[in-house]
């Protein structure tokens, strides 16, 4: 009986040009996705809505454009959402970021009669949920006739609070998204400021995790 220790095997292999051609096109894949990373996750997509969403935590420039989109959107209502805030609990004389804002408006000149705040409860993770979950449960006892919002973003968290959103109101309620533009940085040259990199990176991170947890309630 003839025993063999060894054998000879064939094998493809990447040739030189092979590589050259691969690192470029990884290359012109990364370019694309640099470029187009922002636009993806800064999503706009209203939809017909009569109720305006915003996120109470967006700074106050964002703000006073929530209420140009709320001028010019034609709205009827204005909602604001966030969790209890994170610093000058104590000292300050609204205890969370659902009726900071409201008072900013109110301070911008927004109508009181067309604003409500919807507070969140205090949560270590999930904060984005815990604000759509308070919006569902407030409006599950609202005499407030809605089925369908708009909700007001901030840059690249858009995309992540519009899945988070989408995921617990549905189907009861249609969502759309508008996102408002950052000033802290260029975004269409994001990875030119350590601000606008760190950012986007962390968003970018964010949104995959959020795809893969279940946010229906």
């Amino acid at each position: 009986m003839k025993i063999s220790l060894i054998r000879r095997r064939e094998k493809w292999a990447i040739t030189r040009e092979g590589w050259v051609i691969a690192i470029m096109g990884l290359i012109i894949a990364m370019m694309l996705i640099v470029k187009n990373i922002h636009p993806f996750l800064a999503v706009n997509s209203p939809v017909k809505a009569d109720i305006l969403v915003v996120e109470g935590w967006l700074p106050d420039y964002a703000i006073e454009s929530a209420i140009a989109e709320f001028k010019q959107g034609k709205y009827r209502q204005l909602i604001t959402t966030g969790i209890p805030l994170s610093k000058g609990y104590y000292l300050a004389e609204y205890k969370n970021y659902a009726e900071l804002t409201a008072a900013t408006c109110i301070a911008l000149g927004f109508d009181r009669d067309k604003i409500i705040a919807v507070p969140a409860a205090n949560v270590l993770k999930y904060r984005t949920a815990a604000s759509a979950i308070a919006l569902k449960e407030w409006l599950a006892t609202s005499a407030l006739k809605v089925d369908a919002i708009n909700l007001y973003s901030f840059g690249t968290h858009a995309r992540r609070s519009w899945l988070i959103f989408k995921e617990v109101l549905h189907p009861e309620i249609q969502v759309g998204i508008i996102a408002a533009e950052p000033q802290d940085y260029n975004p269409q040259e994001w990875w030119k400021s350590s601000e606008g990199f760190r950012i986007v990176t962390g968003e970018i991170i964010a949104y995959i995790y959020a795809i893969f947890v279940d946010w229906k309630i």
